[in-house]
């Protein structure tokens, strides 16, 4: 009788093939879900802006020395509570002027550090 003591270098070779053939696939998947990360953060500071600019408009209207106020795309990170978040890339918000009582789209851009910049949009209200 003979006994089997080990894979063949075949088996070997097969296993590498397998295994690079995985490798192949899962890297561009990864590296998709560094750009899907970074679309999702901007979306949530947008968000975190747009709750922060109408409850500023709410506590401003209410009594004028609440909040702060708001005449411009730029001021809504002013009435985000710490302001625009600092870790893992630049946060820039596009100016634009806000007549008070009107509501304007703003552009927030992020730029991950290493990566390419990612764009989502808020309404800002204006307050005096």
């Amino acid at each position: 009788m003979k006994q089997q003591r080990g894979f063949t270098l075949i088996e070997l070779v097969m296993v590498i093939v397998i295994l690079g053939i995985l490798a192949a696939v899962a890297i561009p998947k990864y590296i998709d879900l560094k750009s899907d990360a970074a679309q999702a953060s901007v979306n949530g500071v947008a968000g975190a802006l747009a709750s922060a600019s109408a409850v500023n408009y709410a506590a401003r209207s209410a009594k004028s020395t609440n909040g702060v106020a708001i005449a411009n795309c730029t001021d809504a990170a002013n009435a985000l509570q710490g302001g625009l978040p600092t870790a893992g890339g630049a946060y820039v918000i596009t100016s634009a002027a806000i007549a008070a009582g009107a509501t304007a789209t703003c552009t927030l851009t992020f730029t991950p550090t290493g990566g390419t910049a990612v764009t989502a949009t808020f309404s800002a209200i204006g307050i005096s």
